[in-house]
């Protein structure tokens, strides 16, 4: 049997748990208040503060921090772009991750706290594909305008994690078949995979269909002029494309189950703004389908929405055609996590080295 940590912050929380093997048995979400965030400047100011906050509540419940077997991080968003798979927490990770490379989320921190439990317990800290995790194909990155390629980032942790489940059940294996995998969340990625790698997908912050908070595709021509004619603060414009987009924009919410109890009561608009999800989710699903030339062994819906039988049967109606629909509801991320590591620690799989991960996106020079 074996033990891990699984470490996951967020903006205002740090979830944790504990696993033996595939069970979960034990777990703490650690809520953030507003003032205690505020005191500091950065993100990697919290460092210190939520890694003892980690380590106290590891020593108040009934496990031995000196039993685990291996820390396994959420996937900070800072990493340069890799391949997909499970990482060896290194020096090389953890210095991008303190300096932000690539971008600054709470993600970051993880990594560097279960680099440290790591070091200071001597087992090995692990992060299991992370939203940089970039397989795409040559002609997936260009977009027409050589100055903005398209870049690969997604839900790769859930997709990959379901998408082995969805070839067990079809009775294949993972890098032999071609799925079409769905993550309905406060974004939305719809991702071709190819024998197990993600060859294309939407981008959640960057287009494909609009979700609870995020716009998804916008009129690029419209969308400068507005830009042009309004000058808004970029700061709160970003905020405004990636947080209160989408059905948020529309209805004012981004819960599913209000709006759907609006429809109920006849609400017309709430009808038309949800509809308008669903047929562009399944409109990206069949675009998808192209890049693998129509040969799809199944689809798969997982994350938070696909929860929602008003949602997932309405998609499944439009695009069962391609390929029989699996659904999964829910994104389990702390599971996921753990069966990363757990496919190392069984030698199933080898873990990858950051630095040898790495990948080359430049293919046009300007």
């Amino acid at each position: 049997m074996f033990k891990l940590l699984i470490i996951n912050p967020g903006s205002t929380s740090t979830k944790l748990s504990i696993f033996e093997d595939e069970s979960e048995v034990w777990n703490k979400n650690i809520k953030h208040a507003s003032d205690d965030i505020k005191q500091f400047e950065k993100i990697i100011d919290q460092l210190g503060w939520r890694e003892s906050l980690v380590k106290k509540e590891i020593s108040s419940s009934n496990h031995d921090i000196n039993e685990l077997d291996a820390v396994v991080a959420r996937g900070g968003v800072a990493l340069d772009p890799i391949v997909g798979g499970t990482y060896l927490i290194d020096e090389n990770m953890v210095n991008d991750l303190k300096i932000a490379k690539n971008s600054s989320h709470a993600s970051n921190l993880a990594g560097i706290i279960a680099y440290n439990i790591g070091e200071e317990y001597h087992i090995p800290a692990y992060t299991v594909d992370p939203i940089s995790v970039d397989e795409f194909e040559d002609v997936a990155r260009l977009s027409g305008l050589p100055e903005i390629p398209r870049k690969c980032q997604s839900h790769a942790l859930n997709l990959k994690s379901i998408g082995r489940k969805t070839a067990g059940y079809i009775d294949k294996s993972f890098g032999d078949c071609n799925l079409i995998g769905v993550h309905l969340g406060g974004g939305i990625s719809i991702a071709p995979m190819k024998k197990g790698k993600i060859v294309d997908v939407n981008n959640a912050n960057q287009g494909g269909p609009y979700s609870p908070e995020r716009v998804g595709t916008l009129p690029s021509l419209d969308l400068v002029k507005y830009i042009y004619d309004n000058n808004p603060d970029k700061n709160k414009f970003i905020k405004k494309l990636l947080g209160n987009g989408g059905l948020t924009a529309y209805l004012g919410t981004n819960d599913g189950l209000k709006i759907e109890k609006r429809i109920e009561s006849g609400d017309e608009k709430a009808k038309l703004a949800y509809e308008g999800m669903i047929y562009q989710i399944a409109k990206e699903i069949g675009a998808m389908a192209t890049v693998l030339n129509g040969d799809v062994d199944a689809i798969f819906i997982t994350g938070g929405l696909a929860k929602s039988k008003y949602i997932t049967n309405r998609i499944i109606k439009k695009v069962e055609y391609i390929a029989e629909v699996f659904v999964y509801p829910g994104a389990e991320e702390m599971e996921n996590l753990a069966q990363g590591a757990l496919r190392i620690l069984r030698n199933e799989e080898e873990y990858l080295k950051y630095e040898d991960g790495k990948i080359d996106v430049d293919i046009f020079q300007i």
